[in-house]
């Protein structure tokens, strides 16, 4: 089967091009910018198109070089930049005519749950307005609706692990009593995979086993990382002002932060279990949340491998997020990338990793490390201007 995968160098679309090759599918994966494909390890079993759902004439000759599709995943979204449910509502309206346009059999969907009868976050909301844009006369559409996804790299997964590495009290909302239904993404994988034939055309819940308040998710890791941490109640915070504030205590995106958090508010629990009867479950059952958080700290010591590579797709790959990952894996990446892996080695066993990567110096030198890059990296940008300006004076 010939599918193309849009948002192929993300978190899920990464993994999903790996489990697409190892079924046997003929693989395009779709990219802004082709170029950056490269650093994953399944790059030379795929093909490559340039395709940006933002621009009509990109879609139409992304999909000219694509070929023959019969299925695309759509896995792209703005969330975190200005203005981006706007921009997801026009971009899935372009791809869904483009694909149509291009003979594309079945449009498969990753979105987020839509309970009924509650206001929507932001975040939600755009996610179900992608859903309806999707669908155009000539192409099926499955769509997949799940709450939060636990596996190393994913960004809901990470700011549960940074809150609970870097906090010794963690603060406990009122709307951390609220029900989610996560799932491991290797259960996602199970059904983006099904979903590209097996299933018929329709929206779908999908969700683990377990159904628990979202504190006792954030305690679920706090239990598989074998640390010790006290809840404190703090009644009337809104959900704004914690993402904001979270936003600045740990390193991912401000903007992702606060979006992601907005919809803590909503009840995020399957409200049907359809697939499994269509499809069944992934052999051994749906992982449960306490099984998921163990395979997700697992292989924490080292440089994480390919995604193609990964012994358990709930694992960290050296591709995911920069950010991703934990203070002690990005100090090791900084110190490998500074030094050479046998000198880190050697550091290591002299005792820095029982230092280094010990709370509270761990996330104390995480953090400057980050300030330390994102200086550079700027200095480097206007040395880089500086001279092509004198060579165009030049």
């Amino acid at each position: 089967m010939r599918v193309l995968v849009t948002g192929a160098s993300g978190y899920i679309g990464s993994r999903l091009v790996a489990s697409l090759l190892n079924a046997g599918d003929n693989v395009c994966a779709a990219s802004r910018k082709p170029e950056t494909l490269t650093r994953f390890d399944w790059w030379h079993d795929v093909d490559t198109c340039a395709l940006d759902a933002g621009d009509p004439l990109s879609l139409r000759e992304g999909f000219e070089q694509a070929g023959d599709v019969e299925v695309v995943y759509y896995l792209v979204h703005a969330i975190g930049q200005a203005d981006y449910r706007s921009q997801d509502l026009t971009s899935a309206r372009q791809l869904a005519e483009a694909a149509a346009a291009a003979g594309v059999r079945r449009i498969v969907y990753l979105g987020g749950f839509v309970p009924e009868g509650e206001e929507l976050s932001e975040h939600l909301a755009s996610r179900a307005d992608v859903g309806e844009a999707l669908s155009v006369d000539g192409v099926e559409v499955v769509w997949l609706r799940a709450a939060i996804v636990i596996g190393a790299g994913s960004t809901s997964y990470e700011m549960l692990r940074y809150l609970a590495d870097r906090l010794p009290v963690l603060p406990l909302p009122s709307w951390l009593s609220h029900p989610v239904q996560p799932i491991a993404v290797d259960d996602v994988l199970f059904y983006l995979l099904a979903a590209r034939s097996t299933v018929p055309p329709g929206s779908y819940d999908i969700g683990g086993p377990d159904t628990v308040p979202y504190q006792d998710l954030l305690f679920a890791y706090v239990e598989a990382a074998g640390l010790t941490r006290v809840g404190l109640r703090t009644p009337g915070v809104p959900t704004g002002l914690a993402g904001r504030v979270i936003g600045k205590i740990i390193p991912i995106p401000d903007a992702l932060a606060e979006d992601l958090v907005g919809s803590l508010h909503n009840t995020m629990t399957t409200s049907e279990d359809r697939i499994v009867d269509v499809v069944g479950e992934p052999e051994g059952g749906r992982t449960t949340i306490a099984e998921a958080m163990l395979r997700s700290v697992q292989g924490r010591v080292g440089t994480p491998p390919g995604v193609s590579e990964l012994k358990d797709p709930l694992r960290l790959a050296v591709t995911d997020a920069a950010w991703s990952g934990g203070d002690a894996s990005v100090i090791r990446r900084y110190g490998v990338a500074a030094s050479s892996k046998p000198t880190w080695d050697l550091f290591e066993s002299l005792g820095a990793r029982s230092l280094l990567y010990s709370w509270p110096v761990a996330a104390v030198v995480r953090t400057n490390l980050d300030v330390v890059d994102s200086v550079s990296g700027r200095t480097r940008s206007a040395i880089r201007r500086l001279l092509d300006d004198k060579n165009r004076e030049a």
